[in-house]
């Protein structure tokens, strides 16, 4: 069935009306073309009515055609719109049809409607009770998930840390155990270590060297085959040795003299094995017998020098007294006479026989420090160090020397010793000058506080005396400054 729209197309009116316009047209031109040839009116008036019939003629024809299109065109129409109401009519009644069987339909889907309603809504209720059972197994589930998640994350901290902990462990055991090889290997005493039967399980380079073994020879050996005879005592023991001497077997048979010490091996407080510890001495025991037949014969030389010093000082003493004497004599003719000048030589002269003969004093009891000491005594430095000056009076003269002495203190000291010491300074001060230059000394003490003995920072203190001699001689490099002072010493 041809659903397509019906359209009514009425005979288009343009073609009459141009024809129309044409004869019009044709008309006035045929007048001006008459009018140009000069015809009479009757002329124009019969040319005008046969133009007019013939106009007549072909519009009434034009009409005829156009009239006769119109029916066809009708007739057209009438037979489409019978065949669209028939149409309609047979899709009314299919309507009515489809109408009657969707109320039929909708009867059906509301009654399965019901039914389905019913059916859900028992069904939910049951989902809705499996729901609340998912629901609270769910959060159960969820809870349980997140618990274990935080023990996961707890447990791979722990892991991270632990292995973090267990790599620097290790990192540090490796660095231990390089650092103890490196310690074992590099160390001047020989070191072998034992187990429980007395056999060697290890040994430094430096036991194989003063051993003349090599290394992997020595592994597994007993003590008694590589090192020293077998001695009624255990090998191993579960207390340290004190230090003690034994005589060492070399490979090719010969000995030397070793110190030792050895020392158990605990793990887990159970007994495993021993190191011991051992340096060769045959140069200390050299050294020992050199020192004894050196400290021997310095023996005798310090009672050859006691006894030599001793004679010394009583045999200058004797005209050192002359000298007082004849000083003492002639200060009293001087005296009796009223002479003045020469007295200030004279007492010059007495003065300095007396400091000779307190050091011959103190010469004689510097050779008996030696075999006793002397105990300290308190010395005024401010005297020592005037008579020092005294002595050295003639030589700061010549050399115009300028001396600039502070306040110094009294200490518990040696007298003899103090007064050496200043004038080995001040007279090294004016001896090691520059050449054309004027010695300028100054002599100056303080109290500092220092550690008790050497202590170390932290200690005991005491306070001393720092007594500084300041000049501005030539000096010394310093490279011989250690020099110096063990001689100063």
């Amino acid at each position: 069935m041809n659903n397509k729209p019906f359209k009514c197309k009425v005979p288009a009116l343009a073609p009459l009306f141009i024809m129309w316009g044409m004869l019009a047209a044709l008309a006035a031109a045929g007048q001006w073309w008459l009018a140009r040839l000069g015809l009479s009116l009757s002329e124009v008036a019969t040319f005008n009515g046969v133009v007019g019939a013939c106009s007549v003629s072909l519009f009434g024809l034009s009409f005829l055609v156009w009239y006769r299109l119109c029916q066809n065109r009708l007739k057209e129409m009438l037979m489409y719109w019978e065949t669209d109401t028939r149409k309609v009519m047979e899709v009314t009644q299919t309507l009515q049809q489809s109408q009657v069987e969707r109320h039929n339909l909708s009867e059906q889907l509301r009654k399965l409607t019901t039914e389905f309603e019913h059916k859900v809504q028992d069904r939910t209720k049951e989902l809705n009770v499996a729901c609340e059972k998912l629901r609270a197994e769910l959060n159960e589930r969820k809870q349980a998930e997140k618990a274990l998640a935080q023990q996961a994350q707890e447990l791979g901290r722990s892991k991270d840390v632990l292995e973090l902990h267990v790599q620097a462990r290790t990192q540090e055991l490796q660095k231990l155990q390089k650092r103890n090889e490196s310690i074992l290997n590099s160390a001047g005493e020989g070191i072998y270590g034992l187990d429980l039967q007395g056999r060697t399980t290890f040994v430094n380079p430096a036991a194989a060297k003063m051993t003349g073994w090599r290394v992997e020879e020595m592994i597994g050996k007993p003590e008694s085959e590589v090192f020293c005879k077998a001695s009624g005592e255990s090998p191993v023991q579960g207390q340290s040795s004190n230090p003690g001497e034994q005589v060492f077997f070399r490979k090719d048979g010969s000995t030397f003299p070793v110190e030792y010490v050895r020392s158990p091996i605990m793990e887990r407080e159970r007994l495993v094995g021993a190191v011991v510890m051992f340096k060769d001495i045959t140069e200390r025991k050299r050294t020992h017998d050199a020192l004894a037949r050196k400290a021997a014969e310095l023996a005798r030389s310090n009672a050859e020098l006691e006894q030599f010093a001793y004679v010394a000082s009583h045999d200058l003493q004797e005209p050192l007294r002359k000298i007082q004497a004849f000083g003492d004599r002639l200060k009293a003719k001087l005296d009796s006479l009223g002479i003045q000048e020469g007295r200030e030589f004279l007492e010059r002269m007495q003065s300095a026989a007396a400091r000779m003969q307190r050091l011959i004093n103190d010469l004689l009891t510097f050779s008996r420090v030696i075999s006793k000491s002397q105990p300290l005594v308190p010395v005024d430095l401010n005297q020592v160090t005037k008579e020092v000056l005294s002595d050295l009076e003639v030589r700061i003269e010549q050399t115009k020397a300028h001396i600039d002495v502070s306040h110094l203190p009294t200490l518990q000291a040696d007298p003899m010793q103090m007064r050496q010491l200043l004038q080995n300074l001040i007279g090294n001060a004016l001896k090691f000058q520059a050449p054309n230059s004027k010695p300028q000394i100054q002599i100056q003490a303080q109290s500092v506080r220092k550690p008790f003995n050497g202590a170390a920072a932290g200690g005991s203190e005491q306070e001393v005396c720092e007594l500084s001699i300041k000049d501005n001689g030539i000096g010394f490099d310093e490279k011989y400054s250690e020099t110096a002072v063990a001689r100063a010493q």
